[in-house]
């Protein structure tokens, strides 16, 4: 419960599980080294733009997270933040992406968002801890 929020007229909590995939389901992070870009990528857009993760989990061909949003902000706008930057940022880092991706579109243009009760925190954290173990995933 210490992720309450105290806003001006009340105390508030929320946390959305997001789901989002690369273009055309490409393992962009299957090497450990795009898949450390990529989620350094995501965090920093998080950070600009005042979204915090719980648990932020990075697979070969799509993404998972937890986050908590700000006040106001819509899920639609919050991926949309984390997939636009993120992208940018990924391309800036390492131009041979867009060997793959000419059109410069990392993501696709789909994503999962639901919220997540206070009941469910574990549960939907176990889930995307054990990702890599359920898909078999080993970086190289």
């Amino acid at each position: 419960m210490n992720n309450m929020k105290r806003l001006s007229h009340k105390v508030t909590m929320n946390f959305w599980h997001f789901e989002w995939c690369t273009k055309y389901r490409y393992k962009m992070m299957q090497r450990l080294e795009i898949k450390n870009l990529v989620n350094a990528a995501i965090r920093k857009a998080a950070h600009e733009h005042g979204i915090t993760f719980r648990v932020l989990g990075v697979l070969p061909e799509h993404v998972h997270a937890l986050a908590s949003l700000p006040n106001g902000m819509t899920d639609s706008r919050a991926l949309a933040l984390l997939k636009g930057r993120s992208s940018y940022l990924i391309f800036r880092n390492r131009e041979h992406v867009a060997l793959r991706y000419p059109k410069r579109h990392f993501w696709a243009p789909s994503s999962y968002s639901v919220t997540v009760g206070v009941n469910d925190l574990a549960a939907c954290e176990t889930y995307i801890k054990n990702q890599e173990a359920h898909h078999n995933v080993v970086f190289s």
